[in-house]
């Protein structure tokens, strides 16, 4: 399976968010808008080893990957010692679209997962040694965990449960163990609060509007939120995980033991969590994936626990027969994904695929190429952060590229060659109908038409952009922050109505407001097919 991701890696080509990504981990900035550093940290890793590769850019998902089952099977064999649940433990994030396909698409997330396992490890080590200097341990892996994505703050109440509902809750409360902890995640995170108090606390601001966005309670959000967990964990292994989950939770928190309600509030307080937003808000297709890892260990633990309870046996012989059944089944479909991309030459779900979406800047790159040795122009400018890091990944450096909007995203980012694009002309590429931007209204720039350029994959049009020359005009990198060429997009606005568009597009192309963890990825299908009933 891990070389199945490998060969997933490198085959298909670089996703929209991932190029973003890629382009942060070339800036020395101590934090970025959108998220943490730790994933620019993960992808620098990776393309030290391979270059600026699509492996290279991957490798640090499927390391992390590795790291995480690795930290799952010591847990479960300190808790259970024994071999089957251990390989159950191991078995089962392979046989999750999540983890067994996905972890090979960088995100946030993947970069978080390694660091939020071993948090967990390290409490149980803690649990069973009753040694307080494992705390330090946790508030490292604590901060690292925070470092990568701010949802690390989600498994706060479980920490809080593991230390305060178990009877050494007052040994603890009096130890200087735990207190130490949180000072050292909040060093550790350090970078990221340094650099938001350097911008007006942005990133906090900016992703706050997830938070407290509330609007009218839609069932497509909700349908879209559980068809993605049934798609992305398995149709199968979901049912197995929430089930050995209440029963780890039901286990723990009536006889107060900690390692069992460490791990079951971990899961099922987020998930909750996740389900209340999803009544008014869609849900982004990687948002639960940290949790789940976790629910894997308990699940395992709790199959190895029914027989010392004194269970039935039919109970403890079907709870094996579906576990088992989660893994064959779950393995087989991430095998038949995985060969739908890489080796099938059809497109089954037209616009609506996932991968396909953001398939083919290739032929946009070339066209813009042309147009830049046809009128002598110096360097690309955008209108969007996808087309940007699309450009920028392509050219690797040869052409500056530059999203002229959105300025806030780019704090601290390198000059990208303003000596190249001063007092020259430039090539603006756009996707329609963002081409035609109202942001347009406030720069003094001749546009001049050159081209139209239609993006396809597997012989269906995706997209088409426009390709216009610019004169008389050079980007303001630094523009004031009142300026609309500075604000960000807001996130979690309503999204566009279906009128005139498939009904997947909205699921599976969000709004250009969407922040980069809600991009298209291979999930969406996944969970547009179980909320479809499909």
């Amino acid at each position: 399976m891990t070389v199945l991701r490998i060969v997933y890696a490198s085959a298909i080509e670089l996703r929209t968010d991932e190029a973003y990504y890629w382009t942060w981990s070339k800036e020395a900035a101590l934090s970025f808008l959108d998220h943490p550093p730790g994933i620019a940290w993960l992808i620098r890793f990776g393309t030290a080893i391979f270059g600026d590769t699509v492996l290279g850019v991957r490798f640090g998902g499927i390391v992390a990957m590795l790291v995480m089952q690795l930290l799952l099977a010591d847990i479960v064999r300190r808790v259970t010692h024994d071999v089957r649940a251990i390989v159950l433990a191991v078995l089962m994030p392979e046989a999750a679209l999540y983890y067994g396909l996905l972890m090979a698409k960088v995100a946030p997330d993947v970069a978080m997962i390694p660091f939020a396992v071993a948090m967990m490890w390290s409490l149980v080590r803690l649990a069973q040694s009753g040694d307080g200097r494992w705390w330090l341990a946790a508030g490292l892996f604590a901060g690292l965990s925070m470092l990568s994505k701010f949802t690390a703050i989600m498994f706060a109440p479980a920490v809080a449960a593991f230390l305060l509902v178990p009877d050494w809750r007052w040994r603890w409360l009096r130890s200087p163990y735990p207190y130490l902890a949180v000072l050292i995640a909040i060093a550790v995170f350090s970078p990221v609060l340094i650099w938001n108090a350097q911008h007006d606390w942005a990133s906090f601001r900016f992703q706050g509007v997830r938070a407290t966005a509330n609007y009218g309670i839609s069932l497509r959000t909700i349908g879209d939120y559980i068809g993605l967990q049934f798609g992305l964990v398995g149709f199968v292994m979901l049912p197995v995980v929430l089930s050995g989950l209440a029963l780890t939770a039901w286990r723990g928190y009536r006889t107060r033991e900690p390692v069992a309600i460490l791990l079951s509030t971990a899961v099922l307080v987020p998930f909750l969590y996740f389900f209340v937003k999803s009544l008014t808000l869609r849900v982004g297709d990687t948002w639960p994936m940290f949790m789940w890892p976790v629910g894997f260990a308990a699940a395992a633990i709790n199959l190895a626990a029914l027989p010392k309870e004194g269970w039935s046996a039919r109970m403890i012989r079907s709870s094996i027969f579906w576990a088992n059944a989660a893994i064959v089944s779950g393995i087989a479909f991430v095998v038949i994904v995985f060969l739908y991309y890489v080796a099938a030459p059809w497109n089954l779900l037209g616009r609506m695929d996932p991968i396909g979406a953001e398939a083919g800047y290739e032929q946009v790159a070339a066209q813009a190429q042309a147009a830049l040795d046809e009128t002598g122009a110096t360097w690309i400018a955008t209108t969007d952060y996808r087309t940007y890091a699309m450009m920028r990944w392509l050219f690797r450096g040869r052409v500056p590229v530059i999203e002229i909007g959105e300025r806030g995203r780019f704090q601290d980012f390198r000059d990208p060659g303003m000596d190249r694009i001063r007092g020259r002309a430039g090539i603006y590429v756009g996707r329609q109908p963002e081409d035609r931007s109202p942001l347009w209204d406030s720069i003094p720039v001749t546009r001049t038409p050159l081209a139209q350029v239609e993006r396809r994959w597997r012989g269906l049009v995706i997209d088409t952009y426009t390709l216009d020359k610019l004169t008389g005009w050079t980007p303001e990198l630094s523009p004031p922050k009142d300026s609309p060429l500075f604000q960000w997009r807001v996130l979690a606005s309503v999204s566009p109505p279906l009128a005139g568009r498939a009904a997947g597009a909205t699921l599976l192309r969000p709004s250009f407001a969407a922040g980069p963890s809600r991009g298209p990825t291979v999930s969406a299908a996944a969970g547009l097919r179980t909320a479809a009933g499909g």
